[in-house]
């Protein structure tokens, strides 16, 4: 299943990305490309899976390995983690959280080898975003029914199921600002977002920014720490709520586009 799944994103890659014949020379222009702003090593301490990134990156540069495969890697990531949580056992747990990580790591990835490559692409975009909800909604879903089996109580996989939910809507959320920004003649493109971005500026956008970052880029870490103290269930109830908080605060431009 996974190598149709690898072959079906190669062809609509092939398909959509213009960019398929182009040929790169990264590894004669690795330290140029080092320097510039894309790659430079994160002066602050969040999201703390940029740190992984950083060095994730110039290693993906060295190979022919696309944006869109890379978030191929990230989703595949993500959906082995989650059959993990399914079970209870507390070191598949632990392997399922660190897979979180990775999927995380190679999330944050596929963005950066865009930009340096020059194959930022619309597709691509929408590519990721479908794969950040689809890793989400299938954690929080596993997480409830693999709480739910060893419990025994069904409320566990309810709380799951509305985390899930919640990261749906907040998808649907995504699409309908996309769509609507686009429309907007002076709007920044989804690329300019990326690169530039908006720093926060006052107490209130500090908060936003942290707990936007802990509860999106940051959320893997918070998962592995759990996992190795074996009590990722608590994360349920708060999730559940959280999530709904969360695309609730996406309808808002303040907190969108914070990058540091």
């Amino acid at each position: 299943m996974s190598s149709t799944f690898h072959f079906f994103v190669f062809i609509l890659e092939y398909q959509v990305n213009p960019y398929h014949t182009r040929q790169f020379n990264y590894l004669k222009n690795l330290d140029i490309i080092m320097k510039t702003d894309i790659l430079k090593a994160p002066r602050q301490l969040f999201p703390l899976v940029r740190h992984l990134s950083y060095r994730l990156t110039p290693l993906l540069l060295k190979t022919p390995i696309t944006p869109n495969q890379i978030t191929a890697i990230s989703l595949s990531l993500g959906l082995l983690c989650a059959l993990c949580f399914i079970s209870s056992n507390y070191i598949v747990g632990v392997i399922g959280a660190l897979l979180l990580t990775m999927s995380y790591a190679f999330d944050n990835c596929d963005g950066e080898v865009a930009r340096v490559k020059n194959m930022s692409s619309e597709f691509g975009a929408k590519f990721d975003d479908i794969s950040d909800w689809m890793v989400d909604a299938s954690f929080f879903a596993a997480l409830g029914y693999g709480t739910s089996q060893v419990m025994n109580q069904s409320l566990w996989f309810w709380f799951g199921c509305a985390a899930a939910v919640g990261a749906f809507i907040d998808y649907v959320v995504d699409l309908f600002y996309h769509a609507k920004n686009k429309e907007k003649e002076d709007s920044l493109s989804r690329e300019e977002v990326a690169v530039k971005g908006k720093k926060p500026e006052d107490t209130l956008d500090w908060f936003i920014y942290i707990v936007h970052k802990l509860s999106r880029a940051d959320f893997c870490i918070i998962v592995l720490v759990l996992a190795i103290f074996n009590i990722t269930w608590i994360l349920l109830p708060f999730a559940a709520i959280g999530a709904q908080f969360y695309w609730i605060a996406d309808l808002f431009d303040r907190a969108r586009g914070y990058h540091t």
